[in-house]
């Protein structure tokens, strides 16, 4: 992973890649996280491969995208084959085109693909730099609000530098769906509640799950603000 779902920390990648690659290992990076929030350079980064999902940058649902290094992508098998994937074909054989098209078999989502394109513009004229600045503001008006209130503990990093744009947190009092679900109903705020597919990380320090608040470029300040608001109301309703 690039950037955590869990606690919303970047891993030192670059160092990670270069002792990889002293060992002869090769390194695929899940970007979901990172690539909608801040600037990533897959060479200076030299990673083999960089996989990343569009949802996750204001685009449409069912599209993703697959970076890899030439060498590295010629060496892979299609997991899906068929029209446009081949050079030729016998009875006996089959001649694969160069990488990209050998993986793109059939009728593409052109449609998805032309609003993929859309929303990655739409992001790069508001600027990665901007985006991340913003995220960080956001960030530290819910941490600082939130550090100190009784019965809550952040999970990750407790500084809000080191966490994206996320606030993952868990109260001594209420279930975290509990959280999800009262923020939901009494103040239309949207969370994410559970075990955000870590179950592993979770089971191992004995952590029945967390509720978790994620900002974005269409997030404000006073959203952050009324955020805190209601979560400390929530802690003096069940004390």
């Amino acid at each position: 992973v690039h950037t955590s779902n869990l606690d919303g920390y970047t891993l030192p990648v670059k160092e990670i890649i270069e002792i990889a690659h002293d060992v002869g290992a090769k390194v695929m990076l899940d970007g979901a996280q990172s690539a909608p929030h801040k600037e990533v350079d897959v060479a200076k980064l030299d990673v083999d491969l960089f996989a990343m999902s569009i949802h996750k940058c204001l685009g449409p649902t069912g599209v993703g995208a697959l970076y890899g290094k030439f060498d590295v992508l010629k060496n892979l098998k299609p997991f899906v084959v068929g029209g446009e994937t081949v050079e030729s074909t016998t009875f006996c054989d089959t001649h694969f085109l160069k990488p990209p098209m050998r993986y793109e078999a059939g009728l593409q989502n052109y449609s998805g693909i032309i609003g993929a394109a859309e929303a990655l513009n739409y992001i790069n004229r508001v600027g990665k730099d901007e985006i991340e600045a913003h995220e960080a503001k956001l960030n530290r008006i819910i941490t600082e609000g939130l550090k100190d209130a009784k019965g809550l503990s952040i999970i990750g990093p407790a500084d809000w530098k080191l966490r994206s744009g996320v606030f993952p947190f868990r109260l001594d009092i209420v279930d975290p769906h509990d959280i999800a679900m009262i923020l939901d109903e009494t103040a239309n705020i949207m969370i994410r509640s559970g075990m955000h597919c870590v179950h592993s990380w979770f089971d191992a320090h004995g952590i029945a799950g967390s509720a978790r608040a994620s900002v974005y470029l269409y997030n404000t300040e006073s959203e952050a603000k009324f955020f805190v608001e209601k979560v400390k109301g929530i802690i003096d309703q069940f004390q």
